[in-house]
């Protein structure tokens, strides 16, 4: 029988892995499919004890709003709760099921040759997304975050949680100088309000980083160019984050070298 796997989310039309995972599983010849599958938050359990019953069923990604509240529905061997807090990927484990993270790899991937060393960042959101990407910056050893929340306390608590110094600040509130901007909530994204925020204190030799995909530039990323400012794009780490997934669903790498290949059916 056909192998597959899925992404879920609400919404989730908007997702791009299906044609990052077809384009893999065409160029390797595998006998799999993957597609998009639309599962509201009441109907998580369900969705997973019918995915564990399906032999054929290899695992799902799983995109907002979904990733904190998937780990109530499968083991966590890695003990991900208790480091990034939450999933983005379920596979099969013997009889069962387990959720792990690919976000922080796939986030950190095409910033790894960037000294953040004690360099002062700013991330913009206090969702799974950004779970993954303060857990990646924690292990960077970058310098005082601060991080903007519409919830103050929910951001301060994860600074704290990941053992990062720095601080926490309304949504909208002027962001200090800093080596690293990233916007890991859906500001921007299609169907949701803009950005808004003033990239002036930036230095010019600062990186912005939207992991926003939809759309690919965003008003974020299109003010950081009007800058001059250097910026990397949601889709390198949509990509990074679904090779690792890929490989633990159906046992194989895929084929990275052609990435341009992918990036560009991905942008038509």
């Amino acid at each position: 029988m056909t192998m597959y796997a899925e992404v879920i989310g609400d919404p989730i039309a908007h997702s791009k892995s299906p044609l990052i995972h077809g384009f893999w599983i065409d160029a390797l010849g595998l006998d799999a499919t993957y597609a998009r599958r639309h599962v509201l938050a009441a109907d998580l359990a369900g969705y997973f004890a019918e995915r564990q019953a399906d032999p054929d069923w290899r695992g799902c990604n799983i995109t907002v709003p979904h990733k904190l509240a998937a780990l109530d529905h499968v083991g966590d061997p890695g003990d991900v709760r208790a480091s990034i807090g939450a999933i983005n990927t379920v596979l099969r484990q013997g009889d069962g099921l387990i959720g792990t993270n690919t976000d922080a790899a796939g986030f950190y991937t095409p910033i790894a040759d960037r000294d953040l060393a004690g360099k002062p960042v700013v991330v913009i959101g206090a969702g799974g997304a950004a779970r993954a990407v303060l857990f990646a910056l924690a292990r960077a050893g970058v310098g005082p975050v601060t991080l903007l929340n519409r919830n103050v306390l929910k951001g301060a608590a994860l600074l704290s949680a990941f053992g990062l110094k720095g601080k926490a600040l309304p949504l909208g509130s002027a962001i200090p100088a800093a080596a690293l901007l990233v916007n890991t909530s859906t500001l921007g994204m299609v169907g949701q309000p803009d950005l808004d925020v003033d990239l002036t204190p930036l230095p010019d030799d600062a990186l912005v980083y939207d992991v926003v995909y939809a759309p690919i530039e965003t008003p974020l990323l299109a003010q950081a160019d009007a800058r001059g400012l250097e910026t990397v794009d949601g889709l390198e780490m949509l990509v990074g984050q679904a090779a690792i997934a890929f490989e633990l669903f159906f046992g194989v790498a895929p084929p990275r070298d052609r990435d341009e290949e992918l990036r560009a059916l991905l942008l038509a």
